[in-house]
């Protein structure tokens, strides 16, 4: 127990002792360090270079050669040539130099103080911050075989043309909620027994895939195109004579969603008696399609055929005029081309437009009677010498419609 006693106060003394050295020998460098940079001078003048001569001149530039590593971290910090502040003009040398050096102890301080706190706010404020919990998705059971319908107008005349069957309506929660707009879809479900509920704006963007829904989606049985076999054999729509102003827009098969819809809107806007659409790589009545129609697709009826050119065949044996559609560039001498400004339109008449890419087939051109183009309004570079099909066929909707006898 004595020996163990003993020991400690050895070990003690030993700590107390190496503390002791280390603390004199930093007071040894530190006091070093302010007794070497007080006996030199700023910038000596004139007369004191004279009067020390070529002794005082070495060691001035002697003292560029001392070594650093023994000044301390305060003599690292003051600059080489530092000019002498307008407050200590008139000081002795020597009190010049120890208020240069308390100022660059000052410095010094102010920035390992100012480091110490810019450390302190990146761990406080940033790398310790908590994320807010993100929410998970609401889980939402679909009817098999259904779509989601978006969009303000699509929505609101699939309500109002009935043709669909309807299963959910979900709305935007929140402020947007109490639009009227809003509140006349809830009461539109509720009329016909149909849940809403309102949901982040997120759960909406991920029911209609990243598409504009505007708040509205509403899950329903998908359109389809009718059959237009069925419908001649029920002779609707059918001309009662020659002079019937008809006309019938025939889409072989556009395959765009957006261009589809465009052609839709444009054609129930202008009038057209009927759409009929090929039913081979044909773009299907998708929710898309409706949306970019503006919800023309709810209200415009849209006939589908198997056989495009046994229609067409039909179509004349009837009396019916059949007009195509081809650019400058493609202009052919088998069939009569003519511009959409000198056509007249005296007969019922069907208006046949091509694929975006290829325009239309060699078997459905030599059925026309007549092409019709657009004329530019300048002359065109090669490559941009047609134009969209959806704008096409707004261009040549118009200018055929403007001449229905009112």
């Amino acid at each position: 127990m004595a020996l163990a006693l003993e020991m400690m106060q050895i070990f003690k003394f030993s700590i107390w002792k190496a503390a002791r050295l280390s603390f004199a020998f930093s007071c040894n460098r530190h006091f070093r360090a302010v007794k070497h940079f007080s006996t030199q001078e700023t910038e000596p003048s004139q007369s004191a270079s004279a009067e020390f001569g070529s002794e005082g001149n070495s060691h001035r530039h002697g003292s560029h050669h001392l070594p650093m590593s023994g000044l301390g971290d305060a003599a690292r910090a003051i600059p080489k040539s530092h000019p002498p502040p307008k407050s200590c003009k008139g000081l002795a040398p020597q009190k010049t130099l120890r208020w240069k050096w308390k100022s660059s102890m000052r410095r010094t301080e102010q920035a390992a103080s100012s480091s110490e706190e810019f450390r302190n706010l990146r761990e406080d404020d940033f790398s310790k911050a908590q994320k807010r919990p993100v929410p998970k998705p609401m889980s939402i059971e679909r009817t098999k075989g259904s779509e989601i319908l978006f969009g303000i107008a699509p929505c609101s005349l699939a309500f109002l043309q009935s043709k669909r069957d309807f299963f959910q309506l979900f709305l935007k929660s929140g402020s947007s909620c109490a639009r009227p707009v809003m509140e006349e879809f809830a009461q539109r479900a509720k009329a016909r027994g149909v849940p809403v509920h309102h949901v982040r704006r997120q759960v909406l963007d991920a029911l209609c895939k990243g598409q504009v829904h505007q708040g509205v989606c509403l899950e329903a049985t998908p359109l389809h195109p009718r059959s237009l076999e069925e419908a001649e054999a029920s002779r609707v729509g059918v001309a009662t004579g020659l002079g019937t102003q008809l006309i019938w827009l025939v889409l072989e098969q556009i395959q765009d969603p957006m261009n589809l819809g465009a052609v839709l809107r444009s054609a129930h806007f202008l009038g057209v008696d009927r759409v009929v659409t090929s039913q081979k790589d044909s773009c299907p009545l998708t929710p898309t399609v409706s949306k970019a129609s503006a919800g023309a697709m709810e209200v415009l009826e849209v006939y589908s055929t198997d056989n495009l050119q046994r229609f067409l065949k039909a179509k004349i044996e009837e009396g019916w005029e059949v007009i195509g559609t081809v650019s400058k560039s493609e202009v052919e001498d088998k069939v009569p081309v003519i511009s959409c400004l000198e056509f007249h339109w005296n007969k019922p008449t069907v208006l046949v437009l091509g694929n975006e890419g290829y325009g239309l087939s060699s078997e459905t051109r030599s059925l026309c009677h007549r092409m019709l183009i657009i004329p530019p309004g300048r002359t065109l570079q090669p490559g941009i010498e047609s134009l969209n099909v959806s704008v096409a066929t707004g261009i040549l909707l118009h200018s055929i419609c403007s001449q229905k006898i009112k």
